[in-house]
């Protein structure tokens, strides 16, 4: 599989295949945003799609926020689905695209199961929990 980075310009054209992967990932982001929300700020260049491609299948795709901090520029996982980052191929070519955007971190939030596999298959370490109580 390869992974590719959508030009803003393409997310509508691309979304009747990556919206079902994505989607299932909001189910644990707390509602922060929804789905068209998510399509909304890929389609504008807010945020990045990246898809991973296998003989120009979509078999993944990611959400990627880039955070700048004043000493550290993050990539960091808001939605993924599918098969984006379930082998060490892809994680190599998602920290080389990391990489090349000057990011110095990969950060995501994640469900137990998820920062488990993550941990064990590519080497993540726990920087802290995010807690949260409605106001």
């Amino acid at each position: 599989m390869k992974l590719l980075q959508v030009n803003p310009n393409y997310v509508c054209q691309m979304w009747p295949q990556v919206n079902s992967m994505l989607e299932k990932a909001l189910e644990f982001s707390g509602g922060e945003y929804n789905i068209d929300q998510l399509k909304g700020m890929l389609a504008t260049g807010n945020k990045t799609l990246l898809v991973a491609s296998d003989n120009e299948v979509i078999k993944g795709a990611a959400a990627i926020d880039l955070i700048r901090y004043p000493n550290e520029f993050i990539c960091f996982v808001m939605a993924i689905g599918g098969k984006m980052i379930t082998s060490p191929d892809m994680f190599n070519q998602l920290s080389d695209w990391a990489k090349s955007q000057g990011c110095t971190k990969i950060q995501g939030a994640a469900r137990e199961s998820v920062e488990r596999l993550w941990r064990q298959k590519f080497g993540f370490s726990e920087r802290y929990r995010i807690v949260e109580k409605p106001l």
